[in-house]
């Protein structure tokens, strides 16, 4: 309870600074900006406090995610200003929300599988949000990898789902199946729909091994990234650079890399005693 009384201090003391900044009192650069100005910086600061949390960095994980808290707290200031809802009334939603939605916890029921849990909550956001689809909700400013994820999660929740991800990979196979046989017919949108149907059946293959396809091509973007820019400066110490290379001295340099990382491996077998 001592560190909850402490976390209000601190929150209401974010909520005081805030509400400062955008006073006629306050900081120009704060009073001048727009609700659509802060949703681009929400966004930003989500995928770096995403970072953090997969870094398993403590300190960076705490700074990110205060970022994040004040960039929700910087947007109800908007609604508020405007007399809409205020801070207190976003933070008492989300508690009715989750007291509501916990009858297992809060209520009378104590007794559920996390299979009944799950179909609980779920039945209270079709009641209390009047969806007429299990669909119904999902954000459309989601990346669609995210999105195709999300979609899968939505309906295997409610039994429409391969058994596992071997089962699922099948259905890859078939649509690379498809795939090929539309790059060999050169029609545009059937390539395109086919391709879209390859993604979408790899992105629940990820699912179902427990990755979120996005993080899981966030890191191999990075990768990719990390090694290009080792094989341009490769490119470089022989003093060429990518225009004037062929494509054989790509291939060598980018192979020279990749086989750098596997002898710079963890797992690779060093001698013990060997200095560097």
């Amino acid at each position: 309870m001592k560190k909850s009384r402490e976390a209000a201090r601190q929150f209401e003391q974010l909520l005081e600074i805030m509400t400062c900044l955008r006073s006629p009192e306050g900081c120009p650069w704060d009073r001048s900006r727009s609700k659509e100005d802060i949703i681009n910086y929400f966004l930003e600061e989500t995928y770096e406090a995403v970072d953090a949390l997969r870094s398993k960095t403590a300190e960076a994980a705490r700074e990110e995610l205060g970022d994040v808290l004040m960039e929700i707290v910087f947007l109800s200031l908007f609604y508020e200003e405007a007399g809409h809802f205020s801070m207190a009334e976003v933070i008492e939603g989300i508690n009715r929300k989750m007291l509501d939605r916990h009858p297992h916890v809060f209520g009378r029921l104590k007794k559920a599988s996390q299979a009944d849990i799950v179909a609980d909550w779920q039945s209270h956001k079709m009641k209390e949000k009047n969806r007429h689809s299990v669909l119904e909700g999902l954000p459309a400013s989601t990346p669609s990898l995210l999105y195709a994820f999300l979609l899968g999660q939505r309906a295997a929740t409610h039994g429409f789902d391969w058994p596992d991800a071997h089962q699922a990979l099948k259905k890859v196979e078939e649509e690379l199946d498809e795939f090929q046989l539309a790059l060999q017919s050169g029609g545009k949108e059937e390539i395109a729909e086919e391709l879209g149907d390859l993604l979408f059946s790899l992105s629940q293959v990820a699912r179902l091994l427990g990755h979120n396809p996005e993080i899981v091509l966030r890191d191999a973007n990075k990768k990719f990234e990390k090694r290009f820019r080792q094989m341009e400066r490769e490119i470089k110490k022989k003093g060429k650079n990518l225009g004037n290379c062929s494509a054989e001295e790509l291939d060598w340099a980018w192979e020279k890399i990749k086989e750098h990382k596997v002898k710079d491996s963890p797992s690779a077998k060093r001698p013990k005693n060997k200095k560097n």
